[in-house]
């Protein structure tokens, strides 16, 4: 009676007292989650072409201690015909041949306790299937993922950016837009047995994936691919360290191209430049003389000055508070118009303009136009450049005359061809985009916000300055070679500092032009750094710009001017 009462009473412990949370420990064991994961939507560019996708792959996984209980007399091996051996070698055996390794070696992997152990990743779906075919599920699973690969390869390398080994976006486009493009992962949760099979009629709970979504760009893969094409000509030719392109709507500010030499191919792990990103939003430089544009625009919208106004303009000048600039070239005392100065792009003559704006005035004129803030881009590591700040700047007696002439403040690209495709636009500055918008798995589209606009001068100003950019690509200009054949130009050349890190200076060349001037679609914007044929932007830059822009206008059917260009007096 006494063992039979223990008996009983540790059966009532463990069916009533323990009973519950046994039976829930119990299902714990046997309860087992699969994640499905979730399709990454794909990168399109304006036409619909894929510049990203994903690509569906397995990752084979051995179970060590499953596999130690294979019988191979239930298998035969297809090479000799006999049965296969027991345990790590028999299932090496026979998945060998289909994963294309020496069975020893594989069995070495199968060996142990472990009830994971990754055998291959990246395998394609015609292995997957071989593998299922085998019938080694208690023992070998196949788990989806998937691999992103980029059809474009090195067109808009760095602009696209890359994914990790979890397909979470990491840079470019991947990284900024990766809460669009990753979805949700899916899981099922089911109970097996001791071999690792699902129990037949068992709990099973599951939660499908939710796919992401596709992001359409404005960007024109064609576009893309030729800026990338010339400016790999230019360093060649020219021996510059790099060189950077813009492609601009001029009426959306939509940004056709983001364009950097080198080749940088995402579908390439090997090197490190695909983490780097686009210099076009990353790398900041002074804009030299295409900043120059914005003293005259500032002077004519504030009533300082005419296009017309008179001065004399020597090769060297000392402002009234005693600071001194030349000109990049020497040169005897010249009668230039307003127009003139921007023409011939003086320093000595852009500061006797500018001498009439109040320093305050100037400095918020380049905040108006967006320098010292990001672009709107979104891009990872954009630099929303340098301003001088306020303090600083009232106590100084030389920045308030050199920001007239694009130094002392540093920009990105975006933000200096921002100032073209404004004053292009009427004076109304547009946030500039690359994202379209996105397109669910269901086929809706949703549109990407609408860009912030802000009126920066008025449309009289802007139709004034973009009259007299003209005159820059005459052949009386500094930019003859931005010319192209048809159209008429409007634009700027730059030859500006940048400084190193760790000292010193090199030199940036560029060009900014908008076409056509008389009904205008589209901003160009060409950049080299330490160009070593020539340092002026209207020699190695701006025919790069010519083949550029022309290349753009003819894809985008833009027809050629049909009025003859009107151009201000240059000299008096």
């Amino acid at each position: 009676m006494l063992v039979l009462t223990v008996f009983v009473g540790r059966l009532v412990q463990v069916q009533v007292v323990n009973g519950p949370a046994l039976a829930a420990e119990a299902q714990a064991m046997r309860l087992s989650t699969d994640v499905q994961l979730a399709h990454r939507g794909d990168i399109l560019d304006a036409n619909g072409r894929v510049l990203a996708t994903s690509v569906d792959r397995y990752t084979v996984v051995g179970d060590q201690l499953a596999i130690q209980g294979f019988r191979g007399d239930t298998k035969v091996d297809k090479a000799t015909g006999q049965p296969v051996d027991d345990g790590a070698l028999g299932i090496a055996q026979l998945l060998g041949p289909v994963l294309d390794e020496p069975p020893a070696e594989l069995a070495a992997k199968l060996n142990g306790d472990d009830r994971y152990v990754i055998l291959k990743r990246n395998v394609v779906p015609e292995v997957q299937r071989a593998i299922a075919e085998l019938g080694l599920q208690a023992y070998v699973r196949t788990d989806l993922t998937s691999r992103r690969t980029y059809p474009a390869a090195e067109v808009a390398g760095p602009l696209v950016g890359f994914v990790d080994r979890e397909q979470t976006g990491q840079g470019g486009l991947e990284r900024a837009y990766d809460d669009v493009l990753s979805g949700t992962d899916g899981r099922t949760v089911f109970e097996r047995g001791l071999d690792g099979v699902p129990i037949p009629g068992a709990q099973v709970e599951s939660v499908p994936a939710v796919p992401g979504s596709d992001v359409e760009l404005t960007i024109d893969e064609d576009v893309q691919w030729k800026a990338e094409e010339l400016l790999d000509g230019a360093v060649s030719a020219t021996g510059a360290k790099y060189a950077m392109a813009i492609v601009q709507d001029t009426r959306t500010s939509e940004v056709l191209a983001v364009a950097d030499s080198g080749d940088v191919d995402p579908n390439d792990r090997s090197t490190s430049a695909v983490a780097d990103g686009s210099r076009a939003v990353k790398d900041v430089f002074e804009p030299g003389s295409t900043g120059k544009v914005i003293t005259m625009a500032a002077a004519l919208e504030g009533g300082y000055w005419t296009p017309d106004s008179q001065f004399r303009v020597p090769y060297r000048y000392t402002a009234p508070n005693g600071e001194s600039f030349k000109d990049s070239h020497e040169h005897a005392e010249q009668r230039l118009t307003l127009a003139g100065v921007l023409a011939h792009s003086s320093n000595t003559g852009t500061v006797q303009i500018g001498e009439k704006i109040p320093e305050q005035v100037r400095l918020d004129y380049l905040k108006k136009f967006g320098f010292g803030a990001p672009s709107g881009l979104g891009l990872p590591g954009e630099s929303a450049g340098i301003l001088p700040d306020e303090a600083s700047f009232a106590s100084d007696s030389r920045t308030p005359y050199t920001i007239l002439f694009g130094q002392g403040v540093a920009v990105n690209a975006m933000q200096a061809t921002q100032v073209f495709s404004t004053l292009a636009n009427g004076g109304v500055r547009v946030e500039p985009s690359l994202y379209a918008g996105s397109r669910d798995s269901d086929g809706t589209f949703t549109p990407g916000p609408e860009p912030e606009t802000t009126r920066v001068v008025s449309e009289k100003t802007a139709d004034s300055v973009m009259r007299m950019l003209e005159s820059v690509t005459s052949e009386e200009g500094t930019a003859k070679n931005a010319q192209v054949p048809g159209y008429r130009v409007a634009g700027k050349t730059g030859t500006a500092q940048m400084w190193l890190p760790g000292g010193g200076t090199t030199y940036m060349a560029s060009f900014i032009g908008v076409a056509p001037a008389d009904d205008p679609r589209y901003t160009v914007s060409i950049f080299l750094r330490s160009p070593q044929s020539s340092i002026y932007g209207g020699v190695v830059a701006a025919p790069v710009f010519s083949d550029l822009m022309g290349y753009t206008l003819q894809k985008r059917d833009v027809p050629p001017s049909t009025s003859a260009a009107d151009p201000y007096e240059l000299e008096w």
